[in-house]
């Protein structure tokens, strides 16, 4: 189980989650921040955009909806996490959250992938770690080189 720290997701909602991966509805289970309305501050314009922007990148790569890319709310088996974390090199070690690289490592194992929606909230705990357009130009490069892989092999 991964929850971000910051608690932006309330750890109650862990439990959700974890009846999703249980019952076999999922076999990694991603966390949504963009279905619900969210606070003022909990998310500034421009990563919403990139966000939505991402989902819409990696729906088309995978062949199937993932509505949140970088929702730091997952649960996947310890098997399946050691699986693509060995094979991590395969996209490009260069993942500088982890989100890319197991939604990817997800794909390339297909694994059943369940979007669950969460309450995203301002952040209450710590500052933010995300540099919006460096670390935006890593993320479009991870995903170029996985379209090189997946679509183009």
């Amino acid at each position: 189980m991964i929850l971000d720290a910051d608690l932006t997701v309330p750890p109650e909602d862990l439990q959700r989650f974890y009846e999703t991966w249980r019952t076999g509805k999922g076999e990694f289970v991603n966390g949504v921040r963009l279905v619900y309305p969210m606070q003022d501050r909990a998310m500034r314009f421009f990563n919403f955009l990139g966000n939505k922007f991402f989902s819409l990148a990696f729906s088309w790569l995978l062949g199937q909806s993932v509505k949140d890319t970088l929702c730091g709310t997952k649960v996947l088996s310890k098997q399946h996490y050691e699986m693509i974390a060995a094979n991590r090199s395969y996209f490009g070690d260069f993942d500088p959250f982890g989100d890319f690289d197991l939604l990817f490592g997800a794909a390339k194992y297909n694994l059943k992938i369940a979007d669950l929606p969460v309450r995203y909230r301002e952040r209450t705990y710590g500052t933010t770690n995300i540099q919006r357009w460096t670390h935006g130009w890593l993320l479009l490069r991870m995903v170029a080189q996985a379209m090189a892989r997946i679509k183009f092999v």
